[in-house]
């Protein structure tokens, strides 16, 4: 997968929007302004996302092409790298994982705004 393929399957979730809000190279992803991925546009070929700990770990160990953020909380963030061991259908995955683990740490007010019921 590419960049921009990444970036539109990230942009094709519900309530996402984009910004370069660190930097000019820095491209980060949210959903109702909590930040699930960043893409770096200078390399064009990473993505950081946030993870489960737990499941953090069994990727960094499994996949060469995965290992822990630099510059982001390294026992919840995970760098992929687009150009080694990582399948697309994968990547996909970990997007929708991390795209899942910041929903589910939305405020009440936060799930009501995206549109979901704290009983769902």
């Amino acid at each position: 997968m590419n960049i921009e393929t990444a970036r539109e399957y990230c942009l094709g979730k519900r309530k996402t929007s984009e910004s370069l809000s660190f930097d000019e190279y820095s491209l980060v992803i949210k959903v109702m302004d909590k930040m699930f991925a960043l893409i770096d546009l200078e390399s064009a070929n990473k993505i950081c996302l946030k993870c489960d700990p737990g499941y953090a770990v069994e990727l960094r160990e499994q996949y060469e092409g995965i290992g822990p953020a630099y510059h982001f909380n390294k026992k919840y963030w995970n760098q992929v790298f687009m150009d080694r061991d990582v399948e697309d259908n994968l990547l996909k995955q970990l997007i929708d994982h991390s795209y899942e683990e910041v929903i589910k740490k939305f405020t009440r007010k936060t799930r009501e705004a995206y549109g979901t019921d704290s009983h769902q």
